[in-house]
């Protein structure tokens, strides 16, 4: 492919790009003219970089220097619109091909943008004539629903964008259908560089074994609306926003309609300003919705995977992860919806709900994305299981709870450190449970005037006993649930008659002196 001097100068020049869209496009031209005319390239940037700001560039630059045309293809029918008024923007004419577009005057048009689904059915029709597209543009393309389509441009040139080069396929690895990745500019170059916003992560852990994994490598919907629809996780949900987002503008992402359903009542009945979004909203309501969205400075807005994707709002001030998963490209989405820079706006809360921090690392890592394209099964491998992620896991008072017991010094108790070492003194394991009692008697004790005090505190301590169980359960490899319940139940009683017994020998052993009476 030759390129002339005035091609070059136009591309120096640009049109309101940055330094690094500049470069990128110089990157993405150089590939073309030094590959055939069939070369699959594949290019990562980040959500919020400007990947549709470059691909519009290349289009212009293409369709004046070159004969042929150009096929945009998205997987959502917004991203369509939003990619048509893109390249208007750019002073592309083109054509959307919708399923109600007339192609009659397909011959005046250069540049076509159309959904996967979309143009299948017309090209299977023998709809649309594309003899003389040269360059294909793939948004999204880690989605496998484009490479069906692949067959049909065999002749032309494809350039796949996306933000994470992992096939949202296991089976299908992104390496098999593209010849090379140009890796884009980092997120944490972006953030220094003031092109985006820094995430400040908050964590809860959450206990995820019940979880089911479905066909699609991601836990299912059904397991996920059993977890987050309970009362104990709509609670931990409420505390987390109450804590890290009250008062900011909030997207909330869940895996179910029903769990998103279960949000609304909960933020409703708390008195927060909260909508709900998913994919059987008609587009009026839909619109309705986010129009409220950006004008309520404290909106919440709880949603189903509709808003993962071709949804810029950068007024979002927090995220909430309210589910789980497996996919590293959904995290890298999902953050990436708050990542938008405003003047007065340089950072932004993500409250992880789902352990997906545990799991993929700080959103912004500097992953090797060219070791991620070319094995992904080796990164894959690597991620860590949910009771891998649990085992690691270590039990925070919230900060409310924490300030009941601000006379202890430390109110953390390791099980398994307890288990190990009474093993290795030839005692039974049963002796971790009731030396846990008497460390959770010590620091209600500490912060207890007399025993009702004390029986009080003990009450407040359900997460961190439930805690305790799950972990001690594991320690011995008996996890059943009723054994699992029957344990804490038990072991309520037993601090509770501990503390009734023993209240005054503690509390002299901490102060020196008798309880008064």
């Amino acid at each position: 492919m030759s390129i002339s001097k005035t091609e070059l100068e136009e591309r120096k020049a640009g049109k309101d790009l940055y330094s690094y869209q500049r470069g990128a496009i110089n990157k993405i031209f150089k590939a073309f003219e030094e590959s055939p005319d069939d070369y699959h390239l594949l290019y990562q940037l980040p959500t919020g970089g400007g990947k549709t700001v470059i691909f519009s560039e290349i289009v212009r630059q293409y369709l004046k220097h070159h004969k042929k045309k150009v096929l945009v293809m998205t997987h959502r029918i917004e991203l369509c619109k939003q990619t048509s008024t893109m390249l208007t923007e750019f002073e592309v004419v083109n054509k959307v091909i919708d399923s109600k577009a007339d192609l009659s005057d397909q011959g005046n048009y250069s540049c076509f943008v159309a959904m996967v689904e979309t143009l299948n059915n017309r090209l299977n029709d023998d709809k649309l004539d594309i003899s003389d597209i040269g360059l294909v543009i793939i948004d999204e393309a880690h989605y496998n629903s484009f490479t069906k389509l692949f067959k049909f441009f065999s002749q032309s040139f494809i350039l796949g964008v996306t933000a994470t080069p992992l096939s949202s396929s296991i089976e299908l690895p992104m390496t098999d259908n593209y010849d090379e990745l140009i890796v884009g500019e980092s997120i944490e170059s972006l953030i220094e560089n003031g092109f985006l916003a820094r995430a400040e992560m908050f964590t809860y852990n959450v206990g995820l074994t019940s979880l089911v994994v479905g066909a699609n490598g991601d836990y299912t919907v059904k397991s996920s609306e059993d977890l987050y629809t309970d009362n104990d996780m709509l609670t931990k949900l409420l505390h987390a926003y109450e804590e890290r987002s009250k008062g900011k503008k909030t997207l909330i992402f869940n895996n179910g309609i029903n769990t998103s359903l279960h949000v609304y009542d909960t933020f409703r009945r708390a008195g927060y300003p909260v909508a709900h979004l998913d994919n059987t909203n008609t587009k009026k309501e839909r619109a309705m919705i986010l129009k409220w969205f950006k004008k309520t400075p404290d909106a919440v807005l709880t949603s189903v995977s509709i808003l993962t994707t071709g949804f810029d709002e950068p007024t979002v001030e927090s995220i909430i992860l309210n589910r789980a998963t497996k996919s590293l490209t959904l995290y890298y989405q999902m953050i990436g919806r708050g990542s938008r820079i405003l003047k007065n706006k340089k950072t932004f809360s993500v409250i992880d709900l789902g352990n997906n921090f545990h799991r993929f690392g700080p959103w912004g890592d500097n992953l090797d994305w060219q070791r991620i394209f070319k094995s992904p099964n080796y990164y894959l491998d690597s991620i860590l299981s949910d009771e891998d992620l649990e085992s690691n896991f270590r039990y925070e008072m919230p900060d409310e709870l924490r300030a009941e017991f601000s006379k202890s010094k430390e109110v953390y108790f390791d099980i398994q450190k307890t288990y190990v070492d009474s093993i290795r003194n030839g005692e039974t394991s049963k002796v971790v449970l009731e030396r846990s009692i008497e460390q959770h008697a010590k620091i209600c004790v500490e912060n207890s005037e007399d025993v009702y005090d004390a029986l009080g505190l003990a009450k407040m301590l359900g997460d961190d006993i439930d805690f305790r169980i799950q972990r001690y359960t594991k320690c011995i490899s008996k996890s059943t649930f009723n054994f699992v319940e029957w344990l804490k139940d038990d072991y309520r009683k037993k601090l509770n008659s501990y503390l009734r017994a023993n209240f005054d020998a503690v509390f002299e052993s901490i102060h020196g002196y008798p309880p008064e009476d």
